[in-house]
């Protein structure tokens, strides 16, 4: 399965960034033989629309999920019309990541897991 994970830099050995819309890189990863390409987010520093504009990044890489610490509500609704799963509370390396959600320890997120501009500083997570 091709999965994009959310990263700090461009290594799988490198930390899952919390963020999504507003993540350091994009590690794509083939889940059976972890290979994996990296990506800058170039959404990053973006005034506004971030979130979308990096799920439509994700989208056209044609990955099967998303692997991420959370997602607001305008990249959710992005990537669910994209027919992107969406798995969230991802923490610790992207590697350690991968193998939980291979092992089902991730869940699909069925809903944004942080109110708009989240990235920035603004919101406070959803409960």
């Amino acid at each position: 399965m091709k999965v994009i994970v959310t990263a700090t830099n461009d290594t799988i050995d490198d930390d899952v960034d919390p963020r999504f819309g507003r993540c350091q890189y994009f590690i794509t990863v083939d889940t059976e033989t972890l290979d994996y390409t990296a990506q800058k987010n170039d959404q990053k520093n973006a005034s506004g629309g971030a979130g979308i504009q990096a799920a439509q990044t994700v989208a056209n890489n044609q990955v099967e999920a998303v692997i991420t610490g959370s997602v607001g509500p305008n990249a959710f609704q992005t990537l669910s019309a994209a027919g992107v799963k969406i798995f969230t509370g991802a923490s610790g390396k992207v590697k350690d990541a991968i193998i939980d959600f291979k092992e089902g320890n991730l869940q699909e997120t069925k809903a944004s897991t942080v109110g708009p501009h989240h990235g920035m500083g603004g919101q406070r997570p959803n409960k």
